[in-house]
């Protein structure tokens, strides 16, 4: 029993609903800039996927991005009058959460550019770039590359002349 003036050890107080209060809300991790006093700043998917597709083409080496199929889509898309010019996204996939990203990027390399060391610089920017625009951390950046752009590749495509009359 207690007695006047004895101490109680933390094993002896029962704890309340205001004594479990979760760490994350005693101390907010420093990388967490999205909640605010003011409130919750959301962004969302096609934000994080225009960012990171212009990141990543900003990286000499890269050609295009995109599967062969989205990119043959995409030139579709681009020829028909009004349209928007390229899309940054494509050849991104994003996944969002509340205060963490994960990407994947597929992009067509240039003839005779260091795969490797490309896809780790590819991983850098676009993780600067995302992490600084954003406040979102990201948590992945994967780089599938899908195809080799060799020089006269774009020649190879166009119609060649009909050898008969």
């Amino acid at each position: 029993m207690n007695q006047p003036g004895a101490s109680k050890t933390s094993e002896q107080i029962p704890a309340t609903t205001s004594d479990a209060v979760s760490p994350a809300v005693r101390d907010p991790a420093p990388r967490d800039r999205l909640a605010t006093a003011e409130g919750h700043i959301s962004v969302a998917e096609g934000v994080v996927q225009k960012i990171a597709g212009k990141a990543c083409r900003e990286v000499a080496g890269v050609h295009a991005m995109g599967t062969s199929g989205s990119r043959a889509f995409g030139a579709l898309r681009d020829r028909i009058p009004g349209s928007t010019g390229p899309s940054f996204g494509q050849g991104v996939g994003v996944e969002v959460g509340e205060s963490e990203a994960a990407i994947d990027l597929d992009i067509v390399v240039e003839y005779g550019v260091g795969i490797a060391e490309l896809g780790r610089s590819i991983q850098r920017n676009v993780k600067q770039t995302v992490e600084r625009m954003t406040g979102l951390r990201v948590v992945e950046v994967n780089v599938a590359v899908d195809d080799v752009y060799l020089p006269g590749d774009d020649q190879q495509q166009s119609p060649t002349a009909s050898r008969v009359s």
